[in-house]
This record gives C-alpha cells, structure tokens and sequence, in this order.
C-alpha cells in the first residue's frame, strides 16, 4: 500500500469513528424500519427486537397484561444490572 492510500485509510477509519460516536449513546433506546418493513428496537439487548406491526400492535394492547404478570411474578424473575 502506499503512503498516499494509507493516509486516505486512516482518514476514511476517523470519520467512521467520529460518526459512531455521534450515533446514539449505549443503552438509549432507536426504533427503526428493517429492510423487510418490520420495526426494530435497538438498545435493549445485543441485537434488536424486530416485529411486523401487527405483532407490535398486540403485544402492545397487551400491555398492562405484561405489567401485572411482571408485577405477581416479581420474585421470580432476574434483573439485569
């Protein structure tokens, strides 16, 4: 490789590092729309939860279902610190 091209390398690799460090910070949580037209949620775990919209709409009516169920089961389920 020559000077020139390593150079252009480093620069190309600053301004990678530069826009990662202005994507959102660890442990915020972004939605987007996969490639297949479902939503993601990135940010809660090592690889997103990706759901067509019907399955988020249901999952979501379900929402105080999955409280209370939180709730009576407390004692049983692991926090992740």
């Amino acid at each position: 490789m020559s000077e020139a091209h390593l150079k252009a390398e480093i620069e190309r690799l600053r301004a990678e590092n530069e826009a990662l460090r202005k994507s959102p910070s660890r442990g915020q949580v972004t939605l987007k729309v996969s490639e297949k037209g479902a939503v993601s949620v990135y940010g809660l775990g090592r690889f997103p939860v990706t759901l067509y919209k019907e399955q988020w709409e249901k999952l979501l009516a379900m929402a105080d279902s999955i409280r209370t169920f939180i709730a009576e089961n407390d004692h049983l389920l692991k926090k992740k610190e």
